[in-house]
């Protein structure tokens, strides 16, 4: 998928995140975890201005996801530690969760094209794909986007409904 297919998909599997943030009262933690998960869709795609990284390797992985995961959720804590223990283990987990998902959402959405991805390569070089649509059509790019707006417009609206 290309750049509005990415941001769609992210705010897809974001969606969720959100509503509970929102209904659990943490509006701004909401808004930071949606901008981070949008703001990092095109992370994986980083590996395409990386001399000797093949597109669609390493950074297309669960590995990969893992890793933005440990570092969102290590800047969680560094941010939380002046709050107390229980943000630092709060915002930890969140920024552990938001960063796992964000590549996720990525690795997902280029799942759905013929290329596909090798999610769990070096250990296992099954390809999946659904061949869904190519990712630089711009009909499966647009509808994914505003799949995700829905999604979380629902999400907002339903959290704040429930708070």
């Amino acid at each position: 998928m290309h750049k509005p297919g990415h941001y769609g998909a992210a705010l897809l599997v974001y969606a969720p995140i959100g509503f509970l943030m929102l209904a659990l009262e943490f509006d701004v933690l909401s808004v930071i975890g949606g901008a981070i998960a949008v703001s990092g869709a095109m992370t994986p795609d980083l590996d395409m201005r990386v001399p000797g990284i093949k597109h669609r390797g390493i950074t297309h992985t669960v590995w990969f996801a893992l890793v933005a995961g440990i570092v969102l959720g290590a800047t969680g804590v560094a941010l939380g530690s002046s709050s107390g223990a229980i943000a630092a283990v709060v915002l930890s987990a969140f920024g552990f969760l938001v960063g796992v998902l964000t590549i996720g959402a990525h690795l997902l959405a280029d799942a759905l094209t013929p290329m596909g991805i090798r999610p769990l390569e070096p250990i296992d070089d099954r390809e999946i794909s659904l061949d869904i649509a190519k990712a630089a059509n711009p009909i499966a790019n647009y509808v994914l986007l505003g799949l995700g707006i829905a999604a979380v417009g629902a999400a907002a609206v339903a959290g704040q409904a429930i708070a």
